[in-house]
């Protein structure tokens, strides 16, 4: 990611700005009831921009149908921090952007459900389209590259996205060619994690 410093630095999620969240987690008791196994504010984050912006992993799991019994999905999500996105499974991470924060352009091999969740964000495909998207508005990514920029205030404030990340089956471009994953710039915060 790229920005244009203006002395915001955030050391821990939420950013400074962005109201905390919580994560609520279900699952069943002895009875076959429905409860509350866990409300707390997620296990994994990631700073990122030279601590501009902060990644919150909400959760994710590791393969699809994903295995619920006894609690085996919630030991996988807490164990450790996921990469990028995994193969054959789904991820769901929020980004705190400090003001005027923009991401490198960028592609996953996967589906992504972007959801603005607090602020306006501009999104910019490599074809140089574009579109501003406000406080719940959703995109879906089908492994195109794009680049994300927080013009909230215009660039003044603080914003929140999140995303599921699902893997996809390989795409084949129009040139008969299988389109590759390249995160870019944003490697460098995933080294080490994965897949991408």
């Amino acid at each position: 990611m790229t920005s244009d410093p203006k002395g915001y630095y955030t050391e821990t999620f939420p950013a400074p700005g962005l109201r905390q969240i919580f994560r609520h987690i279900t699952g069943h008791n002895e009875q076959g009831q429905s409860v509350f196994l866990h409300s707390d504010h997620g296990d994994h984050y990631r700073l990122m921009v030279e601590k501009q912006a902060v990644a919150n992993i909400l959760y994710s799991t590791r393969e699809t149908p994903v295995d619920l019994n006894d609690n085996v999905d919630i030991q996988k999500a807490k164990a450790e921090e996921p990469p990028f996105h995994y193969q054959s499974g789904s991820i769901v991470r929020m980004i705190d952007f400090g003001p005027g924060v923009e991401s490198p352009l960028h592609r996953a091999m996967t589906i992504d459900y972007g959801i603005v969740v607090e602020g306006v964000f501009e999104l910019l495909l490599d074809s140089d389209e574009k579109r501003i998207m406000r406080q719940g508005d959703i995109c879906v990514q089908r492994a195109t590259a794009h680049k994300w920029k927080n013009i909230t205030g215009n660039g003044t404030l603080p914003g929140r996205m999140m995303w599921v990340l699902l893997d996809c089956k390989p795409v084949i471009g129009a040139d008969g060619k299988k389109v590759e994953g390249d995160l870019g710039d944003l490697k460098k915060e995933y080294v080490g994690r994965g897949t991408y």
